[in-house]
């Protein structure tokens, strides 16, 4: 989730910015170099972005990428730690599902019936019966008349607002949503309000303000994957019914896995949203693609006008069918949703037993280890690789500053074993750095 920069920035930040006002000067000076002018911009916007790139690994916000050599599971290799095993705790496969023998044999099927890729949109020639299926399937699972399959969900909640809102409209969003949704939103005409994170009262001050649009929509995740909050459905919708607004809610982070069958936050509050936009890359087997499901008019509306529906290629027929298995999995064997909320009590529990500040709501198996300070945050997850741990620090950009924190993420697919070994790997590296005494 990109935050808006908040505090002061810190001496290298500055010292950054002075260099890249330096460099700035210099593209300036280069539109004069006659001949050599092209070569001289060139160098000069691959110096603007160094400099950028150099600021970040002062402040230690730069994101470098580990090499994964195996399939996502719960034990996986890296390049860096060769054919040691190291435990993924980072990963957004809450089902455990991205190695499944069977979906992987679902996806070898499909592209022996439905072949590999469809080299086109869906309006032209890139509709098969699976992908209406698919949309069939998924609607019903979220109660919902219909759905229409994206790209990815980013793509969903891209093209939702623009398709749907227009000047005479409003939408009301949570000031820690998505970057997707803030994107979507920043590309519709409608009047725009934000209001503080899982704040009603300010999202009550804020649908008085809106009052006299014609379509007032509140849009707000589910679930918080920065955070691990989860949005109190049941109280945000009824401050839509008092101001008659419509609720959208993305699900990218509870759908596979929160509530009793794993529909998500509706189910946990007996929510029924106006719009769902949502994944089928992290619970649902964790390959490409998303989607939106609400009313057949609605739905419809976006097949004929959200861009990144009609100027995108169909998502690939082996993850359309892979997909359709998993929702016949997760109908066959409930046990996947029962082994990760247990993993999710036990893991966070024991790491607030051992001193650990945890952020988020307690069901939740996305669970932020909170450290505050970026280049701690950087060398704590390095330490853990050392104790081979796969996890990742967040930091600015990707959450507001002085807020960096491990964010952990639990599988139904980890044991009991490899979480007491987490944990204990987790209280190693926190006294060797001082979070812990």
């Amino acid at each position: 989730k990109i935050q808006p920069e908040s505090q002061t920035n810190s001496k290298s930040a500055m010292a950054a910015m002075h260099r890249l006002g330096s460099v700035a000067r210099h593209v300036g000076a280069s539109q004069c170099l006659g001949p050599n002018s092209v070569q001289a911009r060139k160098a000069s916007l691959n110096a603007l972005a160094q400099a950028q790139l150099d600021a970040a690994k002062q402040a230690g916000t730069y994101k470098r990428e580990r090499v994964i050599t195996t399939p996502q599971r719960a034990a996986i290799r890296t390049r860096e730690r060769g054919e040691t095993d190291v435990l993924n705790f980072c990963a957004n496969n809450y089902l455990g599902l991205s190695d499944s023998p069977e979906i992987i044999e679902a996806a070898k099927s499909t592209m022996d019936s439905h072949g590999f890729g469809m080299s086109s949109v869906r309006f032209i020639c890139g509709t098969q019966d699976i992908h209406k299926e698919l949309e069939k399937q998924l609607a019903e699972f979220h109660g919902m008349e219909d759905s229409i399959l994206f790209p990815s969900g980013f793509d969903a909640n891209a093209g939702l607002y623009e398709a749907i809102l227009t000047d005479e409209d409003a939408v009301l969003s949570d000031s820690l949503n998505h970057a997707s949704m803030i994107d979507g939103i920043r590309l519709c005409k409608a009047k725009r309000f934000r209001y503080e994170h899982l704040n009603l009262e300010d999202l009550e001050a804020k649908l008085k303000e809106a009052e006299g649009s014609r379509i007032k929509l509140v849009a707000t995740d589910g679930v918080f994957s920065m955070d691990g909050d989860i949005a109190p459905l049941d109280k945000i919708k009824a401050l839509c019914d008092k101001y008659g607004a419509y609720l959208m809610i993305d699900e990218c982070h509870g759908t596979g896995h929160l509530g009793e069958t794993g529909r998500g936050t509706p189910e946990i509050f007996g929510v029924q949203p106006d719009i769902i936009t949502t994944t089928l890359g992290k619970a649902l087997g964790g390959a490409t693609g998303g989607y939106a499901a609400g009313s057949k008019e609605v739905v419809d509306l976006l097949r004929n006008k959200a861009r990144t529906y009609l100027f995108s290629n169909s998502v690939a027929p082996a993850v359309v069918g892979a997909s359709l298995k998993v929702l016949e999995l997760m109908r066959e064997n409930p046990a996947r949703l029962v082994a990760i909320k247990e993993n999710t009590r036990y893991f966070r529990d024991a790491m607030k037993k051992a001193g650990f500040e945890i952020s988020g709501h307690p069901d939740c198996p996305i669970a932020p280890v909170m450290l505050y300070d970026d280049k701690l945050c950087s060398e704590f997850a390095d330490e853990m690789l050392a104790h081979n741990i796969y996890v990742i620090g967040f930091s600015f950009p990707v959450v507001p500053r002085g807020k960096a924190r491990i964010r952990v993420q639990l599988s139904a697919a980890h044991t009991r074993p490899q979480l007491e070994q987490t944990v204990d790997a987790f209280v190693a590296v926190g006294k060797k750095l001082g979070v812990l005494k």
